[in-house]
């Protein structure tokens, strides 16, 4: 249920009634509000980059059929953020939901979590973006600056020099001004749509051959190293991390909503409408891709590695295409990442996250209304968490991606579902936003509470038997250290909040409070773009 678009200025009165001034410029159309979060979920990323988790742990089933299943959850989780986001457009979106609804501590557990997450979505997509951009370069046999991207040698080193400079990129793009960002965004959604459509007519017309219908939605595969008794209550639950990994991100529409014309229902169509588009184009996608690999042998060799699937089935040329397309695609998906990353940054800092004096500093915007210092401290937490990806198995296999992807899903969804809970606890007492789930929040916030914590439990688990730890052949390199970093997290979110956060962290403060406080004026509305 939704009313009509804001009129003008409602935005800035709605943002004060919630106790903050429009200091960022408000410059986002609804279009550019989906597309923030429809770039972020990236069917040219995730569904690329992690294809090979479905195909070594389920195959085409995990694919074909848990894709399409998967997704029905993850909308169910995005229509009741669509509420909260309704009810609430800040920039802190999440975790200012679980302190409006639950208090400070809940805020603060909240916010490390999405933090986290943000971060790890960042690393994931930039690091997976230098993967497939070496694999283009190494095609084309590109040898600059004493570095051959042609040959085997050093490909994990050349990997993260890549990560390093898309990531530099990415900064770069993000300090300047909000408009640029609006327009990369929209640009982005088009080339998302025009290139997958490019991508579906190459794969249906270019190979000689395709696969059986049964082959696609009946094919089992278990290349994980568990028994084939484990596929179906574990192994393919593995596969999962497909389709719960690449829709994920579109809290962004909620961290841009201060910064959005008519948030109150802009951002939240936002929310659900990038989800189920990109479900929809997603599974197009990788259905074609299914359907075009022939070699099963080959593809079992590739543990699925989606680059090498491409160039099998579609020839040196038509794979590089493919390939560059997707690049391209990553490119506008990593820079949305960090964007949304750094209000999320912003926003918490705004509200002493960080405790005073590195808040105050994180929260500070340039003459740009760019929160230049959150968009440098999110980047090099995200270089930070990928320098385990520098060491990988014998064949160049950085399992460590994988654990920040896994990173990447426990902690938003985490983040997402805390606020999710606190309404469905509120009851009636919640006070509705013009876009709402009517009496039906009572059983989707319950349901999404289970699914978080069933996919929590999932991607915790050791993704192959040398990352058991009681494996005679258990090796640190192979160990999933998702849950060992997400307890860190909250190990040392507990000892802040216990040792100094409780003491100044509210959840919010106030921002005429803080004017009256340092003697400044309340600030007027929008500096002029």
């Amino acid at each position: 249920m939704e009313s009509s678009a804001a009129s003008p200025g409602s935005d800035e009165k709605r943002l004060a009634e919630l106790g903050y001034k429009q200091s960022l410029n408000r410059v986002w159309s609804g279009f550019s509000n989906f597309a923030i979060s429809f770039t972020i979920i990236s069917i040219l990323a995730g569904c690329f980059t992690t294809y090979g988790q479905a195909w070594n742990n389920g195959g085409p089933i995990a694919i074909s059929i848990g894709w399409p299943l998967i997704s029905i959850p993850i909308l169910i989780i995005g229509f009741c953020m669509s509420e909260l986001v309704s009810a609430y457009p800040t920039a802190g979106g999440i975790y200012w939901w679980a302190g409006k609804l639950g208090g400070p501590i809940w805020a603060w557990f909240t916010g490390w979590f999405n933090l986290i997450g943000l971060v790890a979505v960042v690393a994931s997509v930039d690091y997976a973006c230098a993967t497939f951009l070496n694999v283009v370069l190494g095609l084309y046999e590109v040898s600059i600056l004493g570095i051959n991207f042609g040959d085997e040698v050093h490909i994990l080193q050349e990997v993260f020099l890549l990560f390093a400079l898309i990531l530099i990129l990415h900064t770069s793009v993000n300090i300047k001004r909000t408009h640029l960002l609006a327009l990369v965004n929209s640009v982005s959604v088009w080339w998302h749509v025009i290139g997958v459509a490019a991508i579906v007519i190459v794969l249906i017309v270019v190979p000689d051959t395709h696969q059986s219908f049964s082959f696609v939605f009946g094919h089992r595969i278990n290349n994980s190293g568990f028994s084939d008794g484990m596929y179906w209550f574990y192994v393919l639950p593995l596969g999962f991390l497909l389709t719960q990994y690449t829709i994920t991100g579109f809290d962004a529409s909620a961290h841009i909503s201060e910064e959005t014309h008519g948030a109150s229902t802009a951002a939240a169509k936002g929310v659900w409408r990038s989800i189920f588009y990109s479900a929809l184009i997603g599974w197009i996608v990788l259905l074609a891709i299914t359907f075009a690999v022939t070699n099963v042998d080959g593809a079992n060799e590739a543990l699925g590695f989606a680059p090498t699937l491409l160039v099998e089935a579609l020839g040196s040329g038509w794979g590089k295409f493919v390939l560059i397309i997707s690049v391209i695609g990553q490119l506008f998906c990593g820079a949305a990442c960090l964007t949304s990353a750094s209000r999320m940054c912003y926003a918490f800092s705004r509200d002493r996250g960080f405790g005073k004096r590195m808040s105050a500093k994180l929260s500070t915007v340039n003459s740009d209304r760019v929160p230049i210092y959150a968009v440098l401290a999110m980047a090099m937490a995200a270089l930070i968490i990928t320098l385990p990806a520098l060491k990988g198995n014998g064949e160049n296999v950085p399992f460590a991606f994988f654990a920040v992807v896994s990173i990447t899903v426990i902690g938003l969804y985490i983040a997402y579902v805390i606020p999710i809970f606190l309404r469905w606890r509120k009851g009636n007492d919640f006070e509705l936003g013009p876009w709402n789930n009517g009496r039906k929040y009572k059983w989707m916030n319950l349901f999404a509470t289970f699914w978080v914590g069933l996919i929590t439990i999932i991607f915790c688990l050791p993704f192959t038997p040398l990352a058991v730890p009681w494996n005679d052949e258990f090796t640190w390199q192979s160990f999933n250290y998702a849950p060992l970093t997400v307890g860190v997290v909250i190990l040392l979110a507990w000892i802040g909040w216990m040792t100094t956060a409780r003491k100044h962290f509210t959840g919010q403060t106030r921002e005429i409070e803080l004017d009256e406080e340092i003697g400044e004026p309340p600030a007027v509305g929008p500096a002029a773009p």
